[in-house]
């Protein structure tokens, strides 16, 4: 299986429709080294890259999975015809505090914010790019939140530490989120740009922080 192995997982990859992890691949290629698959993954990775072409391999929400070139959006789009609603601004804002603040509770992304954020909080969980890790132990026990495998997924993130700045996010919004049916264009109330962190702070990570 050697010599097939790197287009044994090419095959694999192609199929799936969701970024394969080393797990999945070690526990779909029985017998096959760490070492071994990841060689494959690498050689896999630069071929594409040099190809430059319609597509590439790249790690995402900790897996791998093919990717398209960004240069293509337009045509893609032209075929896909999104119709899912998107994402507001105020939706976009909301999801920046919780990544950059994570774990966090809706009283301290509504001091941000400054405005109530229940309603944008419930959208974005039925988005699957937040969910909820359980509850602080403080007077009135608020639930805590933290962005989920699929939030990376969107942003084409390896993994927490990735995240862009807010700056990067909001640009991203315009380009990569509008070709991922992710977002909308309505205008809602939002704070002004100085209520959103100036730089990226240390990203908090924790095994929890997954679909």
């Amino acid at each position: 299986m050697a010599e097939d192995l790197k287009y044994i997982i090419e095959s694999l990859l192609f199929v799936s429709e969701t970024p394969l992890t080393m797990d999945h691949l070690k526990g779909t290629i029985e017998g096959e080294e760490t070492a071994a698959i990841r060689t494959a993954l690498d050689e896999l990775m630069a071929e594409y890259e040099l190809r430059d072409g319609g597509f590439l391999l790249k790690q995402v929400a900790g897996g791998y999975q093919f990717r398209t070139q960004g240069r293509y959006n337009e045509w893609i789009k032209r075929l896909i015809k999104p119709s899912t609603p998107r994402l507001s601004k105020a939706a976009l804002e909301t999801l920046a505090i919780i990544a950059y603040n994570q774990p966090t509770i809706r009283s301290d992304i509504e001091h941000i914010r400054g405005v109530d954020s229940g309603g944008v909080i419930r959208m974005l969980m039925e988005r699957k790019l937040i969910r909820v890790l359980g509850r602080k132990e403080i007077p009135g026990r608020p639930l805590i939140y933290a962005t989920t495998k699929h939030f990376l997924e969107v942003f084409e993130l390896k993994d927490l530490k990735d995240l862009p700045t807010p700056r990067e996010i909001e640009e991203l919004s315009r380009s990569r989120l509008e070709e991922n049916p992710d977002v909308e264009d309505e205008d809602e109330d939002h704070p002004p740009a100085s209520q959103l962190p100036a730089e990226m702070p240390e990203a908090k990570t924790h095994a929890d922080n997954q679909d």
